[in-house]
């Protein structure tokens, strides 16, 4: 077994990670590891075997761990990393400060960041995927991010850096995002409330909220500029497209596609990693069969499935 280097913060085996995801499956981590600050982040990776892979978790919100769990080392970052603080119109955030709490914190300051109060995760997770909604993309706001690189290398990347574009980045491999340096523009903070508070209404009426979901199960087929916005003369919602090929509650064991928005995968109480993935590969099939269109995943599948029962 190989040996892995000493940390300052809890260096796990075998942690299960289903109650860390939104979905509540999936197996363990080989290692599961949660840094006490950067310098202890940046110590570990690079000491750490460059042949064993790593994995960067945040709150899990758009994930399905496969039930065989993760090899490697898991890092989730937490209370080290989730500081907020505005300077003008500049927004600093640690990459484990969850999307909702950063919007709620820039209006109080006057500064919005609204359209992330309703995303579900945290920074480092917004970055790595450009998250987006009502329109607004990190890639409109976003002015620069900290990584520790996967040998233990402290950079700072300014966001031009990244090529940041539809539900995706250009982030180095292996890289642990630990802080991100947001601008939004000036705003009336009791106006900036009056908004967030619309739009978590308009999402609580059109989306299964109160159901194990992961969010949006995949991406709208569409042509998108490098910011991530959409071409609305030719946007295709993936919804619709599940819709008219008849799966709005479609089942497989404990997963279904919610009757409320078909294209929100959920977990009913008893599913299975397997059951989450297989329902969504039967509609990926269904939908092209249907529509001639792939639908891509947007929820993150990793690990392995479970061993096969001899």
């Amino acid at each position: 077994m190989t040996e892995l280097p000493v940390p300052r913060g809890p260096l796990t085996p075998d942690r299960p990670l289903s109650d860390l995801t939104w979905l509540r499956v999936g197996g363990p981590a080989e290692w599961f590891f949660q840094p006490a600050d950067e310098a202890d982040l940046a110590a570990f990776l690079r000491d750490l075997d460059p042949a064993i892979p790593v994995f960067p978790m945040g709150v899990g919100s758009n994930l399905i761990v496969r039930d065989g769990g993760i090899r490697g080392v898991v890092i989730r970052l937490g209370r080290g990393f989730n500081q907020i603080g505005v300077e003008g119109r500049q927004v600093t955030a640690g990459a484990a400060a969850l999307d909702a709490h950063v919007a709620r914190r820039a209006a109080q300051a006057g500064v919005d960041l609204t359209f992330l109060r309703t995303i579900p995760g945290a920074v480092g997770g917004g970055v790595r995927m450009n998250a987006g909604c009502y329109g607004v993309y990190v890639a409109d706001v976003l002015v620069r991010v900290r990584v520790v690189t996967r040998s233990g290398e402290l950079m700072t990347l300014a966001a031009s850096e990244l090529n940041l574009r539809y539900r995706g980045s250009d982030l180095p491999a292996g890289a642990v995002v630990t802080e991100a340096v947001f601008e939004g523009p000036a705003g009336d903070p009791d106006a900036l409330e009056r908004k967030m508070a619309d739009q978590l209404a308009r999402r609580d009426a059109t989306q299964p909220t109160r159901d194990r979901s992961a969010g949006s199960t995949f991406r709208n087929p569409a042509g998108h500029s490098s910011t991530g916005r959409a071409d609305d003369s030719h946007d295709l919602k993936a919804w619709k497209l599940i819709d008219d090929a008849g799966l709005r509650g479609a089942r497989q064991g404990g997963a279904q596609m919610s009757e409320k928005h078909p294209n929100f995968l959920i977990n009913t109480g008893t599913a299975t990693a397997a059951d989450l993935e297989g329902l969504g590969e039967q509609v990926r099939k269904k939908v092209f069969q249907s529509s001639g269109i792939t639908l891509d995943w947007e929820i993150m599948r990793v690990g392995e499935p479970a061993p096969v029962s001899q």
